[in-house]
């Protein structure tokens, strides 16, 4: 160490402190970076890596970024899994000392890097915190942007994963000892805390002194002890890296999976409620049909009430008056969505105010925003509606935060502080004297300039600035003859010479200590306006809360008015009942044809489970999928596309839908569909609804009829009571359940043939279809006349049961070319006597009427290829 620079020395003291972040380090107009923290830099960045200075004949690896635009870097560094220690230089560079003094004054993180994007992202950023404990995981996330603040605790560790999947954090936190989760969460950002979990009693100290409170009774989390120590853990981390005491952080919100109606991570993907299956796009899903918000925060709480919808009747009906009364009165509706126009992130805005990041420009969009809210308020509270009125009611105007902004700040000023001019005239005596000089100074600059001219005779006569050498009075060589003795040189051009005189001299100390001496007070102004409007932080948030509801609800009025939604009835029965039902997302997306609509009647009587037969391009998907999105949207507070639709209370949605490899678990699509399944057939209740596209289709045909069938009774019979389900299929085997359980019915998607080609009606009837249309399907799909023949000849093979001597399918025997005859082994043989050896085998008393069908099937086969 004492073979090196005293600013190398400093680095490095400070790196050792902050061995697993890319240190930051101030030095003027950059920060830099050294050693192995450059050479990584340089890589992700796509910058030149130098060097600066050597230790022992070896260069120091050095690159950096302009302090100015950093925060870009730090995004791409932040994406690509590294965190981030920002060093700015505390002490003053002028101060004579030997270096500088510098500190750490934020790490940036996955979870807590909250500049990301536009000011107005409509993303949450989450950073969140799992705890093991003796019998349930702890689970806690927190949006630092936005204070939004929740704590569970979830008994599964399956269902654990399927919150956390929802959730989506940029960020999660593990103890040291739970690190056998990290394999768990392989799909997300992970930071191991390398130090035991803090105690129950160290928690609930660690909440009540952040939330300035006595007791967390309050908050009615008391009950979730290991998720507290999740809650206190997140806090703890957040103040080690953020350097910052979260003013804004005042509340904790305790939940639990049972008061919403629960989805999870798959079905979220299947109903592509937030991106589509084949792209990942954001397009084309639920949220871009719902989403007319007009505010960040409307977006960021809509995406929350679409991944959360509720189960409480009050609450879903509390939405649906709401959403009935902004629909119907258009005026209101429109005015208030106007007003909406004029509101920033308030949100966001007042976290980095807490965080003490914002700039001047986020202090006039906070006033600006203000502006709006007496209008809002004014619009809904005489509304006839009391959800719309009892929301008015509790809005605070924030006139006092409004009024000391304006008074404070200039309405368009610079987006930093660092060169001054954004302190309002008028606000601060001691600022508008040295205003007054400053402004003093260039007048008398240029009453000089004219001076100096007329005095030398020099026309051409120039004074300027620099850094360097200050003021200055250019005079080009051809003119130098006409300087006056009192010119002082003071720099030599190439065309022209500089000098100062005693009196610009004077002038210039006493302009630029003005200048300097004005920017440091209108800092020190701006700190103070910071601190008043950051212990009013509560007041903002809770209004910015208010208006993000109000938002969300004229957004739902205006797409059920542009889209032709109705208000759904909500009750507990078990029924769901939907007339002239469509899907929100095909509808929107169909433009040359009209969406045909259809019926779906679920209850507890005698269709309680739908199996839906037709060919593949009918419609099923869609069919089973609008009836999931209509449930979800109407348990949201949303109005739904139907004619009419009443929802018995759903308490979770199930779907098994399509067919994947998931590759990173090392499991096959018929694993992937047997897990869904499990989960399904596990996690079921009568209140779900169950969505199945196929079951079956990654094994053999006898396998999946089987396993189709046994799940199908199962959903039937479970808990005495039986599931609500819409099952697609195209085992027609399966329809045959209708006749051996009585709340299972047959539905079919209509389709009409016409010479030889197949026309979707893509209507829903009662019964069940007697083909599968596959071949004519096919035809549509493009596949060669001639695999399309010999298709037909192998179906016709199939449908006759056409057997040889052998066993063996007359199919392999085609007129269009020779095959190699398929060896396979017949399943009786050619003797009567096998014949009765099979029979006597068959043991009647312990068979299920499965295995009987499909034994039965083989007799029939049997007898007509002999």
């Amino acid at each position: 160490m004492a073979r090196l620079t005293p600013m190398i020395r400093q680095y490095l003291e400070i790196k050792s402190r902050y061995r697993d972040a890319i240190v930051f380090f101030r030095m003027g107009d950059f920060y830099e970076m050294f050693f192995e923290d450059a050479e990584k830099a340089s890589k992700v960045l796509d910058i030149t890596l130098t060097s600066r200075g050597n230790i022992d004949g070896e260069k120091i690896p050095m690159c950096g970024v302009p302090y100015h635009s950093y925060l870009g870097y730090v995004s791409k560094l932040i994406k690509s899994g590294y965190k981030v220690a920002i060093c700015e230089q505390i002490g003053d560079p002028k101060g004579g000392g030997e270096i500088v003094e510098r500190e750490v004054v934020r790490v940036v993180t996955p979870g807590s890097f909250i500049e990301r994007g536009e000011i107005e992202s409509s993303d949450d950023i989450y950073l969140c915190c799992i705890v093991r404990g003796d019998a349930l995981y702890g689970l806690s996330f927190i949006d630092i942007s936005t204070a939004e603040f929740k704590v569970t605790e979830i008994p599964v560790s399956d269902q654990l994963l399927a919150e956390v999947r929802k959730i989506r954090p940029s960020e999660i936190l593990l103890y040291e000892r739970d690190e056998e989760l990290k394999d768990i969460f392989y799909e997300f950002n992970v930071e191991i805390l390398e130090r035991p979990p803090l105690l129950e009693s160290e928690s609930i100290k660690i909440l009540k002194d952040q939330f300035e409170v006595n007791s967390l009774y309050g908050f009615g989390c008391e009950k979730f002890k290991t998720g507290i120590v999740a809650a206190a853990t997140i806090v703890e981390y957040l103040k080690e890296t953020q350097k910052s005491s979260l003013p804004h952080i005042r509340g904790l919100r305790p939940y639990s999976l049972g008061e919403y109606l629960i989805i999870d991570d798959t079905s979220i993907r299947n109903l592509e409620l937030f991106s589509t299956i084949r792209r990942g796009s954001k397009k084309d899903t639920l949220f871009d049909v719902l989403n007319e918000t007009i505010t960040p925060m409307g977006s960021r709480l809509l995406k929350r009430w679409l991944r959360y919808p509720l189960v409480d009747l009050k609450s879903i009906r509390e939405r649906h008056e709401a959403v009935f009364y902004l629909k119907e009165d258009l005026i209101l509706r429109e005015k208030v969505r106007e007003a909406l126009k004029g509101i920033h992130d308030m949100e966001r805005i007042n976290a980095r105010i807490c965080l003490r990041r914002a700039n001047p420009r986020d202090l006039v969009a906070l006033k600006d925003s203000i502006g709006f809210v007496p209008e809002i308020k004014d619009l809904l509270i005489d509304s006839n509606s009391p959800p719309l009125n009892s929301l008015a009611q509790q809005m605070d105007e924030l006139q006092d935060i409004k009024d000391l902004i304006e008074n404070a700040i200039v309405q368009d000023p610079p987006s930093h502080t660092r060169d001054g001019g954004y302190i309002r005239e008028g606000y601060d005596s001691r600022l508008d004297e040295l205003i007054s000089i400053s402004r003093d100074g260039k007048r008398w600059i240029s009453q000089l300039l004219e001076k100096e001219q007329k005095r030398t005779g020099i026309q051409n006569l120039k004074i300027g600035y620099n850094k360097v050498f200050g003021y200055y009075i250019e005079v080009t060589k051809a003119n130098l003859h006409l300087i006056p003795k009192d010119y002082i040189r003071k720099q030599t051009l190439v065309g022209a010479e500089r000098f100062i005189t005693e009196e610009l001299k004077r002038y210039e100390e006493r302009v630029l200590g003005a200048e300097d001496e004005k920017i440091r007070l209108e800092q020190e102004i701006f700190e103070s306006i910071i601190d008043r409007v950051l212990s009013e932080n509560k007041r903002i948030k809770e209004t910015a809360d208010i208006i993000a509801q109000i938002d969300v609800l004229c957004c739902l009025s205006e797409v059920a008015e542009q889209n032709n939604y109705t208000c759904p009835g909500i009750d507990e029965n078990m029924d769901i009942v939907i007339e002239e039902g469509r899907h929100p997302v095909i509808e929107k997306r169909m433009v040359d044809e009209e969406f045909i609509p259809n019926d779906i009647v679920i209850n507890d009587k005698d269709q309680k489970i739908l199996i839906i037969t037709g060919p593949n391009m009918a419609g099923k998907s869609t069919i089973l999928r609008q009836a999931a999105l209509i449930v979800i949207m109407a348990q949201m507070g949303s109005f739904v596309p139907a004619k009419s639709a009443k929802i018995g209370i759903v308490d979770r949605i199930f779907t098994r839908i399509g067919a994947s490899d998931d590759i990173s678990l090392g499991q096959s699509t018929f694993m992937v569909e047997m897990t869904e399944t499990a989960n399904i057939l596990r996690n079921s209740t009568p209140r779900s609804l169950v969505i199945l596209d196929e079951i079956g289709r990654g094994t053999s045909t006898y396998d999946g009829v089987s396993i189709a069938w046994a799940v199908a009774e199962a959903l039937h019979d479970k808990d005495g009571e039986g599931v609500r389900v819409l099952f697609a299929t195209h085992y027609h085997e399966l329809t045959e359940l209708a006749q051996l359980r009585p709340k299972i019915k047959n539905f079919h998607v209509k389709v009409t043939e016409w010479k030889d080609r197949i026309i979707f009606l893509r209507k829903l009837a009662e019964g069940a279809t007697s083909r599968s249309y596959g071949i004519q399907v096919a035809r549509l799909a493009g596949i060669p006349d001639e695999v399309i023949e010999r298709a037909k000849e192998i179906l016709s093979s199939l449908e006759k049961a056409q057997m040889d001597e052998l066993g063996r399918p007359y199919m392999a025997r085609s007129k269009m070319r020779k095959r190699q005859e398929l060896s396979q082994l017949s399943l009786f043989g050619g003797r009567d006597s096998e014949l009765k050896k099979w029979i006597r085998s068959l043991k009647i008393e312990t068979m299920t009427p499965l295995n009987a069908l499909l034994e039965l099937n083989k007799l029939k086969q049997y007898v007509e290829s002999h």
